[in-house]
Formats: C-alpha cells, structure tokens, sequence
C-alpha cells in the first residue's frame, strides 16, 4: 500500500513539484530522462544502484549476481529503482528480464541515467522506465554493479535511498525524504493556486489580469 507522500505525489506533476523546490531552494527537476516504455507517471520511494566502468568494479564475493537484481529484491511494491550509470561507456544500465522481474516484484517503474536496452520488452510488459537513452549494447564485460542501496548521481542532483521521485513525460523530480512532506505540501498549493487560474479564463477573465503579478511572484521564497 503506498504511503501519504507517495499517494499525494500521485495527484501532482513534475512541473508542480520542480516549482515547489525551487519556491524552497532545492534542486529542481532533472531534464532529458523521458519515458522510453510506457508513457505513465510514477511516484514513490526510492532504491539505488549505482553502475561504474567494469574495471572499477569491487571485488566479486560469494557466488556471481546480475546488476540489479539486488535492488529489485529490497523493492516493495510500489517503490522506484534509480540507476547511475555514467561511465560514458554505451552499454545498457537496465534491460528486459529486469523489467520483467521489477514487474513481478511490484515495483512502480525504473528512473535511470544511463542507456536501457530491451524498450520493446519493457513494453511490452507494461513496465514504465525513464532513461537518458537507449542501446543495444549488453552491460556485460563493460558496466558492472558497484553497490545498491548507496547515493547516486541524476542529472546534478545527488539521490538518496529512501528519498521520493516523481516522474512524468515533462520531466524528473526528486524529494529529499528529510523535506519530502513540506515539498508536497508546496506543490500541492502551486497546483491549486494553478487550478483556480485556470478556472478565472473559463469565466472569461483576460490572461494578462490572470497571470499578472501573482503569477509571477508565485515562487518567491518566504
């Protein structure tokens, strides 16, 4: 069952959400990770992992793990996997039969800065991912998993485990879990501020009178 925030951050968008920390002086939205799957909006709690080159890999101990399958199996339904993978090297960060076991174990969708291979299986599985890009190219002997469950790198913005993200085809956000109450909570009054405006032009007010400078001081920060 989702939590408050998750369930609040659901009603919302990225765009609601990014003006809200920026209202509080938190980093913003992080552009350039459309869905490259299923165009639906996701919201929740976050795991991590983190990909580095193969040669910067940690020693291998115990028997031989796939990358992610680590971050899958601490996932509860309905929680987000976040990925960095920007090694530069073009090789995939997450792919298909991961897809398909995130699917299975419930989670809410994948957020990845890096390549994802196999789009037409995430597809096909009604599994949303958001990436920077997309390839073909096998992580195997180029990318390899250097920890779950540690911070990681999205876009400029250092992601937490436990923090909260929401994802939509305009754009990326991510909510410190320490603020996360208190950006939603702004965001939910941008977006009702938002809503009224929109009803004002229905009524037939003029846009100049509705966007004047109200609008525009929307976001100062108190």
């Amino acid at each position: 069952m989702a939590d408050q925030i998750t369930t609040r951050l659901l009603r919302l968008d990225s765009c609601a959400v990014s003006d809200a920390l920026d209202k509080l002086g938190l980093p913003a939205a992080v552009t350039g990770l459309p869905p490259r799957s299923v165009v639906r909006k996701i919201a929740g709690k976050v795991h991590t992992l983190k990909l580095v080159a193969k040669d910067q890999a940690p020693p291998a101990t115990g028997a031989p793990r796939h990358l992610g399958t680590a971050a899958i199996e601490a996932s509860q339904p309905g929680e987000i996997i976040v990925v960095e993978q920007r090694t530069g090297i073009d090789a995939g960060s997450w792919g298909g039969i991961l897809s398909l076991g995130a699917k299975v174990r419930g989670v809410a969708g994948v957020i990845a800065d890096g390549p994802l291979r196999d789009v037409d299986e995430a597809r096909e599985f009604d599994f949303p991912v958001y990436s920077r890009s997309t390839t073909a190219r096998t992580a195997r002997n180029r990318v390899a998993e250097a920890a779950t469950d540690v911070p990681v790198q999205i876009g400029e913005i250092t992601v937490r485990p436990g923090d909260y993200a929401i994802a939509d085809s305009t754009g990326v956000c991510f909510l410190p879990a320490a603020q996360a109450a208190q950006v939603v909570a702004e965001a939910e009054n941008i977006a009702m501020r938002e809503a009224a405006m929109g009803k004002a032009l229905l009524r037939g007010e003029r846009i100049t009178e509705v966007m004047g400078a109200n609008y525009e001081k929307m976001l100062e920060r108190k």
